[in-house]
């Protein structure tokens, strides 16, 4: 499984040019499930993603997560987030979760986070051609993986 995040000043999703999802500050995420992701590694991400302190304190040092700052969360699914493209010039997305697989993965993050930290979830609409709109802070942006975890090494 693997998140892009994006710190942000604001953000939506629109679809069919209707806004369905829209935070101000707080984390933007990109959210790729991967075929042989499982419920323990959605659990993972999810953790590491609500616990994540990229936000500044009064220091200007990121010290603060999404808690500390009052901020939301925009959970967009991306199946590109898989893209191999280490042959040729076109992509392959094999590596990416059929939806069966990765719409539950996806639902299940987004619950996940909101239990964790209390804070709204907002999401795009999976499988549907989004428009993204957003304003990094910073920029501020964070690759995370569950590749350690399925190593051990987490």
């Amino acid at each position: 499984m693997r998140a892009l995040l994006q710190r942000v000043r604001r953000a939506d999703v629109t679809v069919d040019g209707e806004v369905i999802g829209k935070i101000g500050q707080g984390l933007l995420v990109f959210l790729g499930v991967m075929d042989g992701d499982t419920e323990s590694e959605m659990e993972y991400l999810a953790q590491k993603v609500a616990g994540i302190r990229i936000f500044c304190d009064e220091n200007d040092k990121m010290n603060r997560g999404i808690t500390d700052i009052d901020g939301d969360f925009l959970v967009v699914s991306q199946f590109t987030l898989g893209a191999d493209c280490s042959h040729g010039k076109r992509p392959s997305f094999i590596k990416a979760a059929r939806p069966e697989v990765a719409v539950p993965l996806y639902e299940q993050f987004c619950e996940r986070l909101r239990a964790i930290t209390g804070r709204d979830v907002q999401t795009g609409e999976f499988g549907a051609d989004m428009d993204v709109s957003l304003v990094n802070d910073g920029p501020v942006t964070i690759w995370m993986d569950t590749d350690e975890m399925r190593k051990g090494k987490a």
